[in-house]
């Protein structure tokens, strides 16, 4: 007879615990998850499986907190049943016969009904843009509703801290969402916490990740909206945060990185529909519902109106509206698409309508910027460079040392989308986003002049000198590549 030692018994706990593991993920990670997304997370168990698994745990799950999806669901439903039978759409011109399926997907997947007699003016430059919040923050009469992935106070944005507090003082209702993890990060975090207190002003912190308070959800689930209303009467949308434009961050600094960001400053029935995405959200961290702040769609007569409509996304969400929607866009489109995107880093799905848009005889750009602030991003996103450049994409890059920012895209010479939505995969699964789709061929000849102007600004980066990369450049974007698919 032989015994069997400690070490023994042991090493088969070991054998047994780590077959276990293998056997419960295969059964467990790939479901409802993306093929890919599902085998890298499998690779990730079976080669390092504890560090595997308790990264699983920890960032495996898209889903919100049962509470906070309850309450998603609660809001989304409020938004659905108060906006009913607002579709107020002028047909003076023949709609594109492909628009009534688009904004039915929309609504369907939780979106504000598309309604029209808006205006729009598109602001490009960093500090026009604060000028102009700050200016409609002056007339604010009732309240100022201001919701950003990152806020900070700094030299740049103090006189927006001031606007603020003067409307505060006047009586004005302030109310301000920031993201806890995003905010953070950034230099300051501290001192902007204490100048919104001091002023009097209602606060709150967006997806906080505090587990000894007992708010806890996945840390890289984040809101990335970029929202500001006055009155419900004029409201400010796109990609720039209220922060210097280095970010404050001394690695930016060093290397002299500036953001180039657009924001998009609406007036009409459509701000009741960005006032609706605050209230939700500030519903989900308060539960004060701001019923009173809801409000009524006038429609009113203006030359050359806009028809909008605001799609909100996010993990909140049973589909991933904001991608749903560009594809459906992507796959209409007859004549030309122009996608101006920071950190392109897309699923299947876009690689394929974006191809198949070229090889239908449509023209499509790229707008990326030359050089990168996140080196696991900017390399993932080099990575699909020649395969598109093969397709016969134009991919131009915007010239060092800005960070083209903004996110937009055009649709023949009909529709437009803007917001705070990259074509990435963290934006489809992981963000909270907002996204505007404006039917108005004035808005997209706007916008037209802006990629205009970028491209006057970037230089196009061609098949033959991308196939000049060295070596291990291709290995650092491959290796980039793969760790996307982790979501």
């Amino acid at each position: 007879m032989f015994g069997i030692d400690g070490l023994t018994i042991t090493v088969l706990l070991a054998l047994i615990v780590d077959f276990s593991v293998r056997a419960v993920a295969v059964i467990v990670v790939p479901r409802n998850r993306r093929p890919m997304s599902g085998m890298a997370w499998l690779l990730t168990i079976f080669f390092v499986p504890y560090l595997g698994v308790l990264l699983f745990l920890l960032i495996g799950y898209r889903t919100l907190p049962k509470k906070r999806r309850l309450m998603q669901d609660e809001i989304n439903k409020f938004i659905l049943d108060s906006t009913e039978g607002m579709e107020l759409v002028r047909r003076d011109h023949p709609w594109p016969s492909w628009l009534e399926s688009v904004v039915e997907l929309n609504r369907n997947l939780g979106a504000m009904p598309l309604v029209g007699d808006n205006t729009a003016s598109l602001i490009g430059e960093y500090q026009v843009a604060f000028d102009t919040l700050i200016a409609d923050i002056d007339q604010a009469q009732k309240y100022v509703h201001v919701e950003f992935y990152i806020l900070s106070l700094d030299h740049t944005t103090a006189p927006f801290f001031d606007a603020l507090e003067r409307a505060q003082q006047r009586g004005v209702t302030v109310r301000v969402l920031l993201d806890h993890i995003q905010s953070m990060r950034k230099p300051g975090f501290r001192r902007t916490k204490k100048r919104l207190t001091d002023a009097g002003i209602a606060w709150e912190l967006m997806l906080p990740v505090q587990p000894f308070k007992g708010k806890w959800q996945r840390p890289d689930l984040r809101n990335h909206r970029k929202l500001l209303i006055v009155d419900g009467f004029v409201g400010f949308m796109g990609s720039q945060n209220i922060i210097d434009r280095s970010y404050n961050m001394r690695s930016n600094i060093r290397r002299g990185l500036q953001w180039k960001d657009f924001m998009t400053r609406l007036e009409g029935p459509i701000v009741s529909g960005l006032n609706a995405i605050f209230i939700t959200d500030w519903y989900s961290e308060t539960n004060e519902l701001l019923t009173r702040d809801v409000e009524p769609v006038h429609p009113r007569p203006v030359t050359d109106a806009l028809d909008c409509q605001v799609v909100p996304s996010g993990p909140g969400f049973k589909g991933e509206n904001n991608l749903r929607l560009f594809l459906a866009l992507l796959y209409y489109a007859q004549d030309r698409i122009i996608i101006t995107s920071p950190y392109f880093v897309p699923d299947e799905s876009i690689m394929y309508a974006i191809t198949t848009a070229v090889q239908r005889g449509l023209h499509v750009e790229l707008f990326v910027s030359e050089i990168g602030d996140q080196a696991v991003v900017y390399h993932a996103q080099r990575s699909y460079y020649e395969e598109l450049l093969t397709a016969g994409v134009h991919i131009y890059m915007y010239k060092a040392p800005y960070i083209l920012h903004a996110k937009h895209f055009t649709i023949d010479d009909e529709v437009a989308v803007v917001g705070s939505s990259n074509m990435d995969q963290r934006s489809f699964s992981l963000n909270m986003e907002v996204s505007l789709m404006v039917r108005g061929p004035s808005f997209v000849r706007s916008l037209r002049a802006m990629e205009d102007e970028n491209r006057l600004n970037s230089r196009e980066l061609t098949l033959e000198e991308w196939r000049k990369q060295p070596l291990r450049s291709t290995i650092l974007d491959n290796l980039a590549r793969l760790t996307s698919a982790v979501q």
